[in-house]
């Protein structure tokens, strides 16, 4: 949730039929609802932040919003305006039929990073290291959803020998003995003390001075990554939270 939107929660949810949500044919109040142009959905937006870029403006999935993709700086953003352009909904848009979080799908679209720019050579590898699609996971040894994700990561590289996984230490702030063992564990290069970790078996001091921590909080910082777990598709999706094994395959395989 980005840091100008934290009073502008909503989550809404988009009707498979048109009767499910009425809606009245004439509004007094939308004579102007045609169209909603970028610098008028900028103008709004700077009320919020005066930073902000509005990317494009485009009719929502959930009829009678305008969707508006936008730019703070950091990370690439996503809020939805009201025909009569009374109120900013900041929230995700999910479809009940397909059950898909589409405001996730379009923010992992528009935050596209350059997969191929993100330096692995820290990183356990978890697969095959030379299978032909590789995922980034930047995640944090104290996360219990980094947990989760990665007992689906090795469900998933025993199923799929094409797929393996590159994981990047990120300790979050919040977790105070996390950077402390993400330095161990990136010292040794050491799935066992990542699995030890998870598992809440103490580890060992780092054995080493290495700077890779830092390194990747500040990339993780440059990328818009604030929260673990977050996997980078090869082709640049940055995907957020866990996803169970079979989902990540239909991720991989999305074309």
């Amino acid at each position: 949730m980005h840091k100008f939107m934290v009073c502008l929660i909503a989550v809404l949810f988009i009707f498979p039929a048109e009767k499910a949500l009425s809606f009245p044919v004439k509004d007094q109040d939308c004579s102007k609802c045609h169209i909603l142009k970028k610098e008028e959905a900028e103008s709004l937006l700077k009320n919020f932040n005066q930073n902000i870029k509005v990317l494009s403006v485009t009719r929502g999935a959930a009829k009678y919003l305008w969707e508006v993709s936008y730019d703070e700086g950091s990370k690439k953003g996503l809020v939805y305006i009201d025909m009569p352009k009374k109120h900013l909904i900041s929230g995700s848009v999910l479809n009940l039929a397909s059950k898909k979080n589409l405001t996730q799908e379009k923010l992992s679209e528009i935050n596209r990073v350059n997969a191929a720019q993100i330096p692995v050579k820290d990183a356990i590898v978890v697969g095959e290291k030379n299978a032909k699609r590789k995922i980034i996971v930047f995640t944090d040894p104290e996360c219990p959803f980094c947990n989760k994700l990665h007992e689906e990561i090795k469900k998933l590289v025993q199923e799929r020998k094409d797929i393996s996984f590159n994981i990047k230490m990120f300790p979050l702030k919040m977790h105070p003995g996390a950077y402390d063992k993400a330095r161990t564990i990136a010292c040794e290069k050491s799935l066992k003390f990542l699995d030890d970790a998870f598992a809440n078996r103490p580890l060992p001091a780092p054995k080493c001075k290495t700077t890779v921590i830092d390194e990747n909080i500040k990339l993780a910082e440059k990328l818009g990554i604030t929260g673990t777990p977050t996997m980078i598709m090869p082709d640049g999706r940055v995907i957020a939270g866990f996803y169970d094994a079979q989902s990540i395959k239909n991720l991989i395989d999305k074309k």
